[in-house]
């Protein structure tokens, strides 16, 4: 004979629930440990992001300032102010004819030694020998052209005419005197393909002495920037820079006047 009673089921049942009363080890409260290690690979994760985001603007503002020092360089040079006096020259190169405005009057010491080269053709024969480009790409650099040093063909060094107190830039176009230090300036000269504002002068740098600018055949200095170069010759911060063959300055002439 059975007989029936509650207490029969109220311990297995008990039992049952009681699991219920406890929380799983998966959903236990982390550790002070484990809540700093989130922490930090949230903060990594962040930093990660904001590192992304500054490459991301840099490389924007980087092709942004490639794009408009591509275009000045593609643009024609600005003529020269009518308001100066300027002497014109033409360089005729076995690449094909430029034209330079000389400034007589902003630069007066420099011009007269750049036209005294010209004058007594001593720039006749010579050669454009270097072609400076930026290594990152970048656009603008120049061309370095003359005399070389060569003592048949060198005048005594001209005193150093700042950009500072001729009031002229190494913007693209300008031409400037090559120069081991101020007043030490002969016969050899560079060209500005872009633009090179750091060759101005400043409060405690000399720069280079600026003389004039190209107002015509803009083509055939860009065309002498990019003739090959040879990636062994060259001696300092000039390796590589060495244009093979030099292009060749059959004659420098003042314009006949119109």
């Amino acid at each position: 004979m059975s007989i029936w009673s509650p207490s029969r089921f109220a311990l297995p049942l008990a039992l049952l629930a009681a699991p219920l009363l406890f929380v799983a080890p998966s959903q236990a409260a982390p550790s002070e440990a484990e809540i700093q290690a989130r922490i930090e690979a949230e903060l990594a994760k962040q930093a990660k992001a904001d590192e992304e985001a500054r490459a991301a603007r840099a490389a924007a503002d980087l092709e942004a300032q490639r794009k408009a020092e591509a275009a000045a360089a593609a643009a024609p040079p600005a003529p020269p102010d009518p308001a100066y006096r300027t002497v014109m020259v033409v360089v005729t190169t076995s690449l094909g004819p430029f034209t330079l405005a000389i400034e007589e009057e902003r630069a007066p010491v420099t011009s007269a030694n750049f036209l005294a080269y010209v004058d007594q053709k001593r720039l006749d024969g010579t050669a454009f020998y270097r072609s400076f480009k930026w290594d990152n790409g970048m656009p603008g650099g120049f061309i370095q052209g003359g005399t070389q040093n060569d003592p048949k063909r060198i005048l005594k060094p001209v005193p150093h005419e700042p950009t500072s107190k001729t009031g002229l830039s190494h913007t693209n176009g300008a031409i400037s005197m090559a120069q081991a230090a101020p007043g030490t300036a002969t016969g050899d000269f560079f060209i500005i393909v872009g633009e090179m504002k750091g060759f101005d002068a400043t409060a405690t740098e000399p720069g280079f002495a600026a003389f004039g600018r190209v107002v015509q055949g803009m083509e055939v200095v860009r065309q002498i920037a990019d003739a090959p170069r040879s990636p062994t010759k060259g001696e300092g911060v000039m390796k590589g820079q060495m244009l093979e063959p030099q292009v060749k300055i059959i004659t420098a002439r003042r314009a006949l006047a119109q």
